[in-house]
């Protein structure tokens, strides 16, 4: 097999993994936390507490009182996640971390999304204090986001040491 359809399922198999996880937490949350109040984890730092996003992630809209409907949110969701796994395939021989930081959030927006059809909402549970309540799949959007924004960085700045003359050290792709 070649290496390229190797690597090609092992991201496949995390992003399945990861949505998984997503999915079990979720569910555990809306079975041990649902009508119950809120489980304190650090007492006046993180709680559990059951919550159902009819919005967009950390309640962005409805901070601004707009409640668009649940299937303008979905069509949203799949242009936003086909978006991301276009331009993923386009960076296919792109880095290891990038590949990840493409994982994660695809696993993130796949998670969210199929709660949504699902459910009709998306389950949060994590509430950290002044912080909007999240889920699991959130975590995985911001990581990943922020580990994409950290390889762009390196790619960044590691052009412009080349064109000053310098050496950077190449990561292979996960390519052939």
């Amino acid at each position: 097999m070649q290496r390229s359809r190797v690597c090609a399922l092992a991201l496949l198999l995390c992003v399945v993994c990861l949505v998984g996880c997503d999915h079990a937490t979720k569910l555990a949350a809306e079975t041990a936390l649902r009508d119950h109040a809120p489980l304190r984890i650090l007492p006046g730092v993180v709680d559990l507490a059951y919550t159902e996003n009819h919005g967009v992630a950390f309640s962005a809209l409805e901070r601004l009182s707009i409640h668009p409907p649940a299937w303008a949110l979905f069509a949203l969701a799949v242009v936003a996640t086909s978006a991301l796994l276009g331009l993923w395939f386009r960076r296919r021989r792109a880095s290891w971390p990038e590949h990840a930081g493409f994982a994660l959030v695809v696993a993130g927006a796949l998670g969210n999304a199929l709660d949504r059809i699902a459910r009709g909402h998306v389950v949060d549970f994590i509430h950290v204090r002044f912080w909007p309540v999240f889920n699991v799949a959130d975590i995985l959007v911001v990581a990943g986001g922020i580990l994409l924004l950290l390889v762009r960085a390196r790619r960044v700045s590691g052009s412009q040491l080349s064109s000053a003359g310098g050496q950077t050290a190449s990561r292979p792709p996960c390519s052939p």
